[in-house]
């Protein structure tokens, strides 16, 4: 502890043996669950509102404050994590530095219930210690407490709003941008020595600081410097030593950027170098980036892109109801299958369109934007699981929609209808489903689209999508291609329902998807589908095929719905209120997997990685990219990569992609793509650029780039 502090806190506490001892602070603990199951974690923010002019300390008061401290009382059965501190402002007067919170923040700590915890009531109790400080400082002292059951099932609190909003000011872990730090050339003394901070700012940064951790043995003071003419932001800072052991051979704390109204923050923690980096990339940055090809290599490429997504898995379904609808119309005129297909491309071509704007208008908002981004929104995720339920359902004949049906919507049954309206959706819905794909050649078509002009990225995705729907335009323009194909008959009946099976597999993977957003309450969307599709049930065999009285059976559909949505949608799954951002420790959770230790990915990881001698391999990945997962399976976690990875004493890191984390995204943006997969293979001479793996992978591919970076 410093002079100034010691100082500081003996003048405090002088003072409040004179004065009488008022609070200005008050807490109280908000738990994100009412209830939860044995083993589980729950969040739980501790709000501190402090009234006009006071303001309370971050975990590192700075020169001057106190720090607020928390003491548990819990019961067997139920730990405290690590505290988590939202972003703190910065206070200079007098020339003593401070960091501090004012009108509201709340701290956030994970409590992690016991698997064989007994279900009940559980008690939870907080004891809180602050410094609270305006004209005069007073400590401050308040308990707070909430219970939460224990219980079967997972029920989000009243609060749970608040609490992700909360979540909202907490630095971003993992994320962070290229960092280096080093101890700058020149005489040091027994007390201080100059450290130099440096990192690639994000566009549009107005002013950039670092507000390090507290340590006992050093101090780190401001003295920002931003080098004239450079993108990069250079914080120069001179180190204070409180000690005589050795200088510091590491240093944390959080990166700030602001910008006009708004402030984002990363924790980071990197080594200090000896001496500067060379000259160019700072170590641990990625190559230069991919200057792309011509403008008429790039249309092509996203043709041809568009072209191999018939063949992905996401359309695979799609392409079941194609079939189906050429073997209807092997028996109608060449002039209407003709206008079908056209009918098909239009709904293809719109919906690219569509997408189009979407990545036009998130760039013009300045935010990053990406291929599959929607599937990102869980919103989006549990509408389309809905739609592609139904149709499934619509397959396996639950219902059917005559012309004049208002009920239950076309949604179910477009895609298998033979009429327009047919042909249009089944366009549509090939188009949302190739999203989560990406394929060779489309990646770099994306990826330049992505960093061009508005009129250049729908040129790029008229493309793809005339290459998705050019195989079927051409054979509704040649007939006489289709003579392979059976006369209908009988069979088709029985093909329609098998092809439900297909679509109802992609309803069970979205369905999946939706775990990363909504945690264990996932599993309250598929009571909603199951309930869903009794009401399809009732709905057809009931009211279509008149086996009751229509009044009972549409009495008994509306019922299903509206229990099904307001109890089950909004009362339980809670659909527009997700689980916090994953953690990095999160992430590495979840991609563990027998044999590699995947870690959260960052450019400081590469950084730290690389200085200490191991090459390192990056995938980039999300939950709903299904070429990413086949890659993963087949050519990244096998026995022969495994061994190879351990051979060469690789680092392997994960970049979660399933959210669209605008860091990754920038990094996808670097090499050219704009989603994932990509899987980079970094050598350690920080010189050598990374190596770019193909989009679809083979455990050869894999294993050369390995043999590549072990020399």
């Amino acid at each position: 502890m410093n002079a100034i502090r010691f100082y500081f806190l003996v003048f405090v506490l002088g003072c409040n043996v004179l004065t009488a001892r008022a609070e200005h602070t008050q807490v109280r603990l908000v738990p994100s669950a009412a209830s939860a199951r044995p083993g589980e974690t729950v969040w739980v923010a501790i709000p501190l509102h402090m009234e006009a002019g006071w303001h309370t300390y971050w975990r590192n008061p700075g020169e001057s404050g106190m720090a607020t401290t928390i003491k548990w009382t819990l019961p067997p059965g139920v730990t405290a994590g690590a505290v988590r501190w939202p972003v703190p402002e910065k206070s200079v007067e007098a020339g003593i530095t401070a960091y501090i919170y004012k009108n509201e923040v709340a701290l956030l700590v994970p409590l992690t219930l016991a698997p064989d915890l007994k279900p009940g009531p559980v008690e939870l109790k907080a004891k809180l210690s602050w410094l609270e400080c305006a004209a005069e400082c007073v400590p401050g002292e308040a308990t707070a407490t909430a219970t939460i059951m224990v219980g079967p099932s997972t029920l989000a609190a009243n609060d749970a709003a608040s609490v992700v909003a909360w979540e909202k000011a907490l630095p971003a872990a993992g994320l962070a941008p290229t960092t280096t730090a080093w101890w700058e050339a020149g005489a040091a003394t027994n007390q201080t020595r100059s450290l130099r901070l440096q990192w690639q700012a994000t566009p549009g940064v107005a002013e950039a600081d670092f507000y390090p951790e507290a340590n006992d043995d050093f101090d780190i003071q401001p003295a920002t410097e931003k080098i004239p003419g450079s993108p990069e932001l250079i914080q120069l800072r001179k180190l204070v030593k409180k000690s005589a052991d050795n200088w510091p051979v590491e240093i944390s704390g959080l990166l700030v950027e602001k910008f006009a109204g708004a402030t984002q923050a990363y924790e980071i923690k990197l080594p200090v170098a000896q001496t500067p980096p060379a000259v160019g990339p700072a170590a641990g940055s990625v190559a230069p980036p991919v200057i792309p090809p011509s403008l008429w290599k790039m249309l092509l490429f996203a043709f041809i892109g568009g072209l191999i997504l018939n063949i992905m898995p996401c359309v695979l379904p799609v392409i079941a109801l194609k079939i189906l609808g050429f073997v209807r119309q092997t028996e109608d005129g060449p002039r209407r299958v003709r206008k079908l297909g056209l009918i098909y491309a239009a709904g293809v071509l719109v919906s690219f369109l569509t997408l189009a704007g979407l990545v036009i208008g998130v760039k013009a908002a300045g935010h990053s934007a990406g291929w599959g981004m929607q599937f990102g929104n869980p919103q989006f995720l549990v509408a389309l699981t809905l739609l592609v339920t139904l149709v499934a359902l619509n397959l396996f004949g639950l219902f059917e929609i005559n012309l004049g049906d208002r009920v239950m919507g076309s949604a179910g049954t477009l895609a298998s209808r033979q009429g327009a309206s047919g042909a249009f959706f089944n366009g549509v819905l090939a188009t949302i489903l190739a999203t989560p794909c990406t394929a060779p050649f489309l990646g770099a078509a994306l990826g330049f689209a992505f960093t061009q002009p508005a009129p250049f990225i729908v040129l790029v995705f008229m493309l793809v999508g005339l290459g998705l729907a050019t195989p079927y335009v051409i054979l509704s323009w040649h007939p006489a291609w289709l003579k392979f194909l059976p006369k209908s008959g009988p069979w088709m009946e029985r093909f329609k329902v098998a092809m439900g099976f297909p679509m109802l597999i992609t309803a069970a993977w979205l369905l999946s998807l939706t775990a990363s957003h909504y945690g264990s309450r996932s599993w309250w969307l598929l009571l909603f589908l199951v309930l869903v599709a009794l009401a399809a049930w009732v709905y057809g065999e009931f009211i279509q095929r008149g086996r009751t009285r229509r009044g009972l059976a549409w009495l008994a559909v509306l019922a299903l719905l509206g229990g099904d949505y307001f109890y089950v949608l909004e009362g339980q799954l809670h659909w527009r209120v997700t689980r916090q951002d994953m953690s990095a420790v999160d992430v590495a959770e979840k991609n563990v997997s027998d044999g590699i230790d995947w870690q959260p990915w960052s450019t400081t990881a590469v950084a730290q990685a690389r200085g200490a001698g191991h090459p390192v391999l990056v995938d980039f990945t999300a939950d709903w990219c299904l070429t990413c997962q086949v890659n993963k399976k087949l050519a990244i976690e096998i026995p022969q990569v495994k061994a190879r990875l351990k051979q060469v004493n690789a680092v392997t890191l994960v970049g979660d992609y399933t959210k669209l984390p605008a860091a990754i995204t920038d990094e996808l943006n670097h090499y050219g793509r704009a989603g994932v997969p990509l899987v980079l293979v970094y050598p350690v001479a920080p010189a050598r650029s990374a190596i770019i793996l193909p989009e679809v992978l083979t455990p050869g591919i894999v294993l050369d780039a390995l043999e590549q970076v072990s020399h």
